[in-house]
């Protein structure tokens, strides 16, 4: 199925099939965390604390791929229902350093083993090698698309010429 020069080959679109892959985990994500009563958000958020302990709302934020009035709305429910902890008042500057409790922990243990089994699901029909291979490459998207814009329009046409493209907002 093709469209005209102007359109997007869905068929063959990378950005396209990276959007579907990106839903199709997200919602076994919230499969296996839905159980456990927490949100992608959430666990994202334990997470990255188990990772990082003393992170601040912004760095939890940019981490979790939230706002940070969504991470600050996040935050005060954690630490309401005994999963993290932060001071009263900050140490230095205005930041509020977060840490997980035992409680949090606990939890995180859970979530992480939930997330783990879709994680290997996601991968059984892979090799090592393409394992391997799919992050280099992954990696490798993500660092041309934070690179500087003005190089999309050199290329852009090379992508022209293989009859691919990013399909945007899809």
């Amino acid at each position: 199925m093709s469209q005209d020069d102007a359109g997007i080959d869905l068929e063959t679109s990378l950005g396209y099939l990276l959007k579907e892959a990106a839903s199709a985990l997200r919602a076994a994500m919230e499969d296996v965390l839905r159980p456990l009563g927490m949100t992608i958000t959430h666990y994202s958020c334990l997470e990255l604390l188990a990772q990082r302990p003393g992170s601040s709302n912004s760095d939890l934020a940019r981490g979790a791929f939230v706002t940070r009035q969504s991470m600050n709305v996040l935050l005060q429910t954690l630490e309401r229902d005994g999963f993290v902890t932060r001071p009263s008042e900050a140490p230095v500057g205005k930041v509020l350093p977060t840490k997980l409790t035992p409680r949090g922990r606990r939890s995180l243990e859970q979530a992480t083993a939930a997330v783990r089994s879709v994680e290997v699901r996601m991968l059984s029909g892979l090799s090592d090698a393409d394992h391997a291979a799919a992050l280099r490459i992954l990696r490798s998207m993500v660092s041309s698309l934070r690179a500087d814009p003005a190089a999309d329009a050199d290329a852009g046409s090379a992508v022209a010429d293989r009859g691919g493209g990013l399909a945007s907002g899809v």
